[in-house]
Parts: C-alpha cells; sequence; structure tokens
C-alpha cells in the first residue's frame, strides 16, 4: 500500500504543485488510515470497503476530533482513493458514498440592546474623535456593515434624506443598506463638526471616516475604537468589530424581521450564512423561557 501512496504524494507534488506542507499533511492523514485498516486484517488497497471508511470516522469523531480535522482527513481519503480509482487499480472507490463533513459552527457572541447602548454612550462627543467614533459605532450597529465596507465608505455612498447607503460588498458587489434615525444623526454631527477637521485635500479622497492625518481609516484603528469603548462600558464579553454586525442581525430577527430582508441587509449570497442567526435567536428565546416561565423558578 505504500507504494499507491508515494505514488498520489508525487502526482501531488509535479503535477497539482502543492506545498510541502500540504503533501505532509495529506501523508500523515493517508497513513493514519491505513494503519487503521492493517490492525483489521487489510493489507491491499483493492480489498478495503465503504465500511472502513465510515467506521474509520465513527472512531475519529469518538476520539473528539476537532470537526475541522475530520474535514481535512475526509478531503484526504477522498482524493487518495480518487486518484487510486482514475488509474484502475481498485474497482470501486469506497468513499463515493462518503458525504461531506460539514464544520461545526461555532455561534458568534452577541451584544444585549443595553450593551449596544452602553458602548455607544462612552466616546466624548464634545472631542473630534470622539465624535468620529461615536458615528462610526451608530453605523456599525445600524447597519450591520462588514470592518472593510464600513472604511471604503465615501461621502458619494450616502443618500441621507432616504437614509440608505450603497455598499460595495464581497465580489465587488453592490448592495443598499439602511441605517437608522441615531445613526443618522451622529453622522449629520460627524460630517459637520468633526470631519473638516481630520481633512486633508491630497489624502482624504471623500472617504467618510478619517484618521488624523486626514486619510482612510486602517481595520485596526476600528478594533482599537471598539475595544476602548468596551473596556470603557466594563463589558466582559469578547467583543470585536464584527459583533456589531452579529448583534445587529440577531436583534433585527428577534424583532420579526423578514431573514431574507436580513441576507440581503448583510451581502450573505447564500441564506445559510444568515440562518445562523435564527439559531441564536432560538437561544434567546429559550433563555427567556427558563428566566421568565414560573415553573422554571423551582
Amino acid at each position: 500500500m505504500e507504494d499507491f501512496v508515494n505514488e498520489y504524494l508525487t502526482t501531488l507534488k509535479f503535477e497539482k504543485n502543492l506545498s510541502d506542507n500540504s503533501i505532509s499533511s495529506y501523508k500523515n492523514d493517508i497513513h493514519k488510515f491505513l494503519d487503521f485498516v492493517k490492525e483489521r486484517g487489510v493489507h491491499d488497497v483493492a480489498d478495503i470497503s465503504s465500511k472502513h471508511i465510515s467506521d474509520y470516522f465513527y472512531m475519529l469523531r469518538a476520539n473528539g476530533l476537532a470537526y475541522s480535522s475530520m474535514a481535512r482527513n475526509m478531503s484526504a481519503l477522498k482524493g487518495f482513493f480518487r486518484y487510486l480509482d482514475s488509474q484502475n487499480y481498485l474497482k470501486e472507490d469506497p468513499t463515493l458514498t462518503l458525504t461531506g463533513m460539514k464544520s461545526e459552527r461555532k455561534l458568534p457572541d452577541v451584544l444585549s440592546v443595553e450593551e449596544v447602548e452602553l458602548i455607544l454612550s462612552q466616546p466624548n462627543v464634545e472631542d473630534k474623535f470622539g465624535l468620529r467614533d461615536r458615528a462610526i459605532l451608530e453605523l456599525l450597529y445600524s447597519s450591520g456593515l462588514r470592518v472593510s465596507e464600513l472604511l471604503n465608505l465615501k461621502l458619494s455612498d450616502f443618500f441621507f434624506d432616504d437614509e440608505v447607503i450603497r455598499v460595495l460588498g464581497k465580489g465587488g458587489k453592490q448592495r443598499i443598506v439602511p441605517f437608522g434615525s441615531s445613526a443618522k444623526k451622529w453622522l449629520t454631527e460627524y460630517l459637520y463638526k468633526s470631519r473638516p477637521l481630520f481633512e486633508n485635500k491630497l489624502k482624504s479622497g471623500n472617504y467618510i471616516f478619517l484618521n488624523n492625518r486626514g486619510g482612510k481609516l486602517s481595520r485596526m484603528s476600528i478594533w482599537k475604537i471598539v475595544s476602548s469603548n468596551v473596556k470603557s462600558a466594563k463589558i466582559e464579553k469578547d467583543v470585536h468589530p464584527h459583533t456589531f454586525r452579529h448583534s445587529f442581525a440577531t436583534h433585527l430577527l428577534e424583532g420579526g424581521a423578514d431573514l431574507r430582508a436580513v441576507q440581503e441587509m448583510l451581502g450573505h449570497s447564500d441564506i445559510s450564512t444568515t440562518q445562523i442567526y435564527t439559531h441564536i435567536d432560538q437561544d434567546y428565546i429559550k433563555q427567556e423561557y427558563r428566566e421568565h416561565h414560573p415553573l422554571e423558578k423551582f
């Protein structure tokens, strides 16, 4: 069986041009599986069945292997047996019935409405930096933007009368996203009172949010703004800029918003990505039940 493995790895190296690290990973995963079947008396790849494959993954799961590692193992074995089948070394590919391994999805942290309001109230709006930071935090929560989307917003992207923004999302796809009256108030304050103090005709390029030198803010700057105000609010959760996006989506769904409308606002191409927030919503409902149902208090 070792000869088959070496032949396959050589193909990966010279025909697929994979890195040495990737090839090493494939080699380790394949060898672990072959050791597994050898212990069960199998010494020829032609004798490996789909049951050997399913038993192996059952063993991996029972041993607590992470879903991401199981998915990597599955990819390695599928590639190996697909190659053997293409070279007519097998009567049948034993991985054909193997279904894809869905990665385990960790639900993101979400802020409560009260926590959001507390964070939003932290910046000193009498200061040019504080006014800018308040506008940033308001917009992150009001529209659920990704940090990259927020950083690239220009003056021409805002339609204040309609209370919507034109956003350039992943893959260069444009979408129209609404923003609320609170965000509108603080954006207007920032644009009239604070942004002119940052503006530099050579560097600003009509970007909305500027740094002290008049250039576009960096991703790290947004992280620092969020971290600083979360710390001031004395909130212990692991909060980062994307937490505002998670909270935006969750609060909309808790309030009865249509899932497809939320999908559109977030710019998700696949609704299954948006559906993760329905799980968060269900957890919230269960928590409310446990806290308020009379029999749950005993």
